[in-house]
Protein backbone atom coordinates (compact mmCIF):
# COMPACT_ATOMS: atom_id res chain seq x y z
CA UNK A 1 0.00 0.00 0.00
CA UNK A 2 2.99 2.31 0.86
CA UNK A 3 4.64 1.32 -2.04
CA UNK A 4 1.87 2.52 -4.02
CA UNK A 5 1.48 5.55 -2.34
CA UNK A 6 5.09 6.59 -3.08
CA UNK A 7 4.51 5.84 -7.08
CA UNK A 8 1.94 7.76 -7.06
CA UNK A 9 3.38 10.65 -5.48
CA UNK A 10 6.32 10.30 -7.92
CA UNK A 11 4.38 10.50 -10.89
CA UNK A 12 2.71 13.79 -10.31
CA UNK A 13 5.68 15.24 -9.02
CA UNK A 14 6.98 14.65 -12.29
CA UNK A 15 4.47 15.51 -14.45
CA UNK A 16 4.63 19.14 -14.28
CA UNK A 17 8.26 19.33 -15.79
CA UNK A 18 7.01 16.79 -18.58
CA UNK A 19 4.55 19.32 -19.24
CA UNK A 20 7.44 21.49 -19.49
CA UNK A 21 9.33 19.41 -22.43
CA UNK A 22 10.08 20.97 -25.61
CA UNK A 23 8.00 20.40 -28.17
CA UNK A 24 8.89 18.35 -31.07
CA UNK A 25 10.47 20.26 -33.75
CA UNK A 26 11.57 17.77 -36.72
CA UNK A 27 12.44 14.45 -37.22
CA UNK A 28 15.12 15.36 -39.67
CA UNK A 29 18.82 14.88 -38.96
CA UNK A 30 21.29 18.39 -38.01
CA UNK A 31 22.42 17.84 -41.38
CA UNK A 32 19.13 19.28 -43.13
CA UNK A 33 18.93 22.35 -40.59
CA UNK A 34 19.21 25.81 -41.30
CA UNK A 35 22.24 27.46 -40.20
CA UNK A 36 22.53 29.00 -36.98
CA UNK A 37 23.16 32.36 -38.70
CA UNK A 38 20.55 32.40 -41.19
CA UNK A 39 18.37 30.67 -38.51
CA UNK A 40 18.84 33.91 -36.54
CA UNK A 41 18.90 36.39 -39.26
CA UNK A 42 15.21 34.50 -40.43
CA UNK A 43 14.53 35.45 -36.72
CA UNK A 44 15.16 38.72 -36.80
CA UNK A 45 13.13 39.39 -40.12
CA UNK A 46 10.23 38.24 -38.03
CA UNK A 47 10.57 41.08 -36.10
CA UNK A 48 11.84 39.25 -32.39
CA UNK A 49 14.77 40.49 -30.72
CA UNK A 50 16.83 37.91 -29.97
CA UNK A 51 18.66 37.44 -26.36
CA UNK A 52 19.70 33.97 -25.89
CA UNK A 53 19.49 31.28 -28.89
CA UNK A 54 19.99 27.73 -28.20
CA UNK A 55 19.48 24.39 -29.41
CA UNK A 56 16.79 22.77 -27.53
CA UNK A 57 16.20 19.01 -28.18
CA UNK A 58 15.27 18.98 -32.10
CA UNK A 59 14.42 22.58 -31.90
CA UNK A 60 16.07 26.00 -32.05
CA UNK A 61 14.71 28.25 -29.27
CA UNK A 62 15.02 32.10 -28.39
CA UNK A 63 14.54 34.35 -25.42
CA UNK A 64 14.18 37.78 -26.31
CA UNK A 65 11.24 40.66 -27.27
CA UNK A 66 8.58 40.11 -29.44
CA UNK A 67 8.10 43.24 -32.20
CA UNK A 68 5.69 44.76 -29.60
CA UNK A 69 8.33 44.46 -27.01
CA UNK A 70 6.80 41.88 -24.66
CA UNK A 71 9.17 38.97 -23.80
CA UNK A 72 9.16 36.30 -25.90
CA UNK A 73 9.72 32.30 -25.18
CA UNK A 74 9.17 31.15 -28.89
CA UNK A 75 10.55 27.14 -30.39
CA UNK A 76 11.48 26.92 -34.49
CA UNK A 77 11.45 23.80 -36.71
CA UNK A 78 15.27 24.16 -37.38
CA UNK A 79 14.46 23.27 -41.38
CA UNK A 80 11.39 25.29 -42.44
CA UNK A 81 12.18 27.80 -39.71
CA UNK A 82 8.51 28.14 -39.26
CA UNK A 83 7.41 28.79 -35.27
CA UNK A 84 6.61 25.47 -33.51
CA UNK A 85 5.79 26.91 -30.15
CA UNK A 86 5.51 30.27 -28.11
CA UNK A 87 5.41 30.66 -24.05
CA UNK A 88 6.10 33.68 -22.16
Amino acid sequence: MKLKLIVALVILAASPALALASPRCTNEPKSKWLPENAMKAKIEAMGYKVKTFEITGNCYEIYGKDRNGDRAEVYFNPVSGEIVQKGE
